[in-house]
């Protein structure tokens, strides 16, 4: 059975770093590409950042290019999302998940964690 917990989410203010936490189980994590994504308020889901099984490549959305790193620990099924210069428009509600194309992003079949929430202000 598949499971995904974020965590290390907050309130920060603008410019300021945060570490963010998933731990899965399941086949979820050793057999796949990883992403974090980001749902803000009355808008869709978006990928964030992604990293391959091995985690030698990793993609990143041009918004968080530069600022955001993403990694992962095989032996712990963790991945983690690390964020600098945090600015008011990256507050949202952070999820991980394997690497979804676009018909999976908005299906109501595919498992989501809680999420984790996190707030930059000015």
């Amino acid at each position: 059975q598949v499971q995904l917990v974020e965590s290390g989410g907050g309130l920060v203010q603008a410019g300021e770093s945060l570490r963010l936490s998933c731990a899965a189980s399941g086949n979820i994590f050793s057999f796949n590409a990883m992403a974090w994504y980001r749902q803000a308020p009355g808008k869709q889901r978006d990928l964030v950042a992604s990293i391959t099984r091995s985690g030698g490549t990793t993609n990143y959305a041009d918004s968080v290019k530069g600022r955001f790193t993403i990694s992962r620990d095989n032996a712990k099924n963790t991945v983690y999302l690390q964020m600098n210069s945090l600015k008011p428009e990256d507050t949202a509600v952070y999820y991980c998940n394997r690497v979804l194309d676009s018909v999976q992003l908005i299906s109501t079949r595919i498992y989501w964690g809680q999420g984790t929430q996190v707030t930059v202000s000015t």
